[in-house]
């Protein structure tokens, strides 16, 4: 998914002749925080609520180009770009240009976490199950043939190194919901099983232990 497709078409742009009280009542109506502003097609930069709550509402985008920041996303870029930069920029709004800086349009934040879901694969069937290793214990082949010889198969990989516990996060995502088997084979290689999610004939065991606990809380 490239930032051109996933444009928001509900997202105005501002002109340098509109005033701050416009750009305001525009961001209250679409609900964001930030809008972009051209003049003749070309990207001038966004403009944020935050900035336009301490300047006169009279005051025209014109006479406000020196607060714009400039952040964007090229229409060919691959969206999770976009995703970084609303996530490192507190943006509720990512402006998407062409390579003349050309502004086609933004992207919403709510659009981009439903793209992101899609990517994530978190609407499909299957289970989830998540490990914690030493970072030279990772072998990818490794997991593919214990968890193919289950009759499944990986789907998604994700992987995230935790620099304070120098510990490897592994995110498995299996085409099937019934995990039970892959679990116990994981184990049985001694692999450490942090959560896991699926539809077990044996309850996942963090869940058995949480009914435990109400059981003892309403003794």
């Amino acid at each position: 998914m490239f930032a051109g497709e996933l444009i928001s078409q509900n997202i105005p742009i501002l002109h340098l002749d509109d005033s701050a009280g416009k750009a305001l009542q525009e961001m209250n109506d679409f609900h964001v925080s930030h809008l972009p502003v051209a003049n003749d097609d070309k990207y001038l930069g966004l403009i944020s609520e935050d900035n336009l709550l301490d300047n006169d509402e009279s005051s025209t985008m014109e006479s406000l180009q020196g607060i714009f920041t400039a952040p964007f996303v090229r229409e060919n870029d691959f969206f999770l770009l976009a995703v970084k930069r609303a996530k490192d920029l507190h943006l509720s709004v990512v402006p998407v240009i062409t390579e003349q800086y050309e502004l086609l349009g933004a992207i919403g934040e709510d659009d981009l976490f439903r793209h992101l879901a899609v990517f994530a694969g978190i609407e499909e069937q299957g289970g989830i199950i998540i490990l914690e290793m030493e970072k030279n214990d990772f072998s990818a082949g490794e997991l593919n043939r214990l968890i193919e010889s289950n009759d499944a198969y990986i789907t998604q990989l994700n992987s995230f190194f935790d620099t304070t516990s120098q510990l490897l996060t592994i995110t498995l995502r299996i085409n099937k919901a019934e995990i039970s088997d892959i679990v116990a084979t994981l184990q049985r290689h001694e692999y450490n099983i942090k959560y896991y999610y699926g539809e077990e004939l044996y309850q996942n065991e963090l869940q058995n232990n949480f009914v435990h606990l109400m059981n003892y809380l309403n003794i």
